[in-house]
Order: structure tokens, then sequence, then C-alpha cells
């Protein structure tokens, strides 16, 4: 493991609003509704990203910290990760754990801007036929947020989230590429991410890989980001606890 506004006094031009003005404005909007809303819930969002950055040929270190920069979660997951982004806390500040997949030259990565109690748990996971997985689980704020790379097999992953569910506390979040296809179906956990698909399989089989499962939480947003240089597109939520959201 390596341990590492206003917008009242702009001009519109001729022909209308640009369409980088209105996903301005829509990212003001957005941003305006989650303090109105985490103020009336007493709760800060929790905002998550995940992305496949696919290893050696994807997202290089420069795509991981304008992500960082334009989107400010408190956690970024990442799978596939290498050893070129190991200098992320000297960009970006922060911390930042990687952990191999056995005999793999990338793994599970996690960065957060926020001081852990502890390292990320490794949990591993029932292999596949291909190679070994494992599990980073890391604790913020009473939550348990487990990034995960399933195996192919749609029985086998299915088995390694149940095995990683046990591992969680009450309140939790199982981002990551699923790899998975159909409903989840993990007893206890809803899915609220987004439904749009996140990786495009040989450029024309869209598929939704890319999955958030909670338990004891509730998703206030939920939206795909431009996937840059990889096959997957990341994910960014945001959550608070289930009772919060009920009483709001």
């Amino acid at each position: 493991m390596v341990w590492r506004g206003a917008m009242s006094g702009l001009a519109l031009p001729p022909g209308g609003v640009p369409r980088s003005w209105r996903r301005l404005l829509q990212r003001v909007r957005r941003a305006r509704a989650l303090r109105a809303r985490a103020a009336l819930e007493g709760h800060r969002p929790l905002r998550i990203v995940s992305w496949n950055l696919l290893r050696l040929t994807g997202a290089t270190e420069d795509d991981v910290v304008r992500l960082i920069r334009r989107h400010h979660p408190d956690i970024l997951l990442m799978q596939e990760a290498t050893k070129a982004m190991d200098t992320l806390p000297e960009r970006v500040g922060g911390q930042y754990w990687r952990t191999l997949l056995p005999g793999r030259i990338h793994g599970l990565a996690v960065w957060t801007r926020h001081a852990l109690a502890e390292p990320p748990r490794v949990l591993p996971l029932q292999p596949g036929t291909v190679f070994e997985r494992v599990c980073q689980i890391v604790e913020l704020d009473g939550v348990g947020i487990a990034n995960v790379h399933l195996s192919h097999g749609q029985v086998l992953n299915r088995r390694q989230l149940r095995r990683i569910a046990k591992a969680l506390p009450e309140r939790a979040a199982v981002l990551g590429d699923y790899n998975l296809v159909g409903p989840v179906l993990l007893p206890g956990f809803d899915d609220v991410g987004p439904r749009a698909p996140t990786h495009v399989m040989g450029e024309l089989v869209p598929l939704r890989l890319d999955r958030c499962l909670v338990r004891g939480l509730s998703c206030l947003t939920r939206e795909v980001l431009p996937r840059r240089h990889s096959d997957h597109r990341p994910i960014l939520v945001n959550l608070v606890p289930a009772e919060a959201r009920a009483a709001a």
C-alpha cells in the first residue's frame, strides 16, 4: 500500500446563452440547492467521486487533478490506478493511499481532502478465474465507504458485494466499477447512483458499470462526469444520513 455567485451582471451575447454559460448556471444552481438543503437538514453532504482510470493508457494525473479542482470531492475513489497517481498529494494536498491488486500493476486508490483517523482497510474478495480482487474501505464522518473493482462473473461479483456488505458499518456506501449488468439486489442497500451509461463496450454497447449502493444514507444529487481519456466516465454523488433526508 502506498500512502501518500453572482451572475446578474453578465450581458448575454447575440444568439442567446452559450452552452458553457448554461453549464456554469447549472452548477451554480446545484451548489445553491445543496447548501440550502444541507442547512435545512443540519448535515454537510458527503461528496464522493468514483472513476475507473484505465491503468496505463487512460486518464492521466493531470486529468485527475482537473477533476479534483473542478468538482471538489471530499473523497475520490479510483480503480485501475497506477504509481503515476502517487504524486497527487504534492499537487492537490490531502491524503492518498493506493493498494495493488495481487499480481497486477494497477489497483485501487483513495484520495481525500480530510484527515482520516486511520488508513483504509483492505478486504480480500473471492478470487475470479483471471486474478484476485480486493476492496478498500475508508471511514469518514461515521460512514463506511468501499472502493470496489469487482470481477466480471455475474454471480461472483454479487457474492463479492455480499462479503463487502458484512464488513461495513450501518451507514455505508459502495462505489466503483461493478462489472455488473442488471439489478444488484444487495439486501439492505439501495442503488442511488446515476442511471446514465458510464462505459461503452467496443464503442458500441453502452453499459452502466459504475454504481453507488448505500445503506442508511440518501442521495441528494448524482451525475455522470466527462470521461476524458478513460473508457469509463466518473460518477459523482452527494450523500447525507437517511434520517436527515426524511426529516427535511
